[in-house]
């Protein structure tokens, strides 16, 4: 059984009333999924195999927003896990960055 990240990334509108609700109501799905928040707009989930991330693929397209755009990548865990994160420490109010947080190690 393959370890594999999936990684959705989306851009919905929250000009009126229908659109923030829809936004809100897409949110809520993802994180009683199980979906965690790597950034805003930018959710990550650990599949096991083909079938799971099927599964977990055709449950975020029955909930899928009727306007905006969702886009999806399939990641083997070393990819995820090879991932760059750049901060910069010039600015002000540095961000911190605790990789326990960010990887699950198998």
């Amino acid at each position: 059984m393959r370890v594999m990240r999936l990684l959705i990334m989306f851009d919905l509108p929250i000009k009126t009333q229908s659109d923030k609700k829809a936004y809100q109501e897409f949110h809520k799905f993802l994180v009683n999924s199980g979906w965690i928040m790597e950034q805003i707009s930018v959710y990550s989930r650990v599949t096991l195999g083909t079938e799971n991330t099927n599964s977990h693929l055709s449950r975020v397209n029955k909930n899928l927003p009727p306007k905006g755009c969702v886009t999806v990548l399939e990641l083997t865990e070393k990819q995820y896990t090879g991932r760059k994160i750049l901060i910069n420490s010039s600015k002000k109010g540095k961000l911190s960055y605790n990789p326990a947080q960010l990887s699950l190690e198998f």
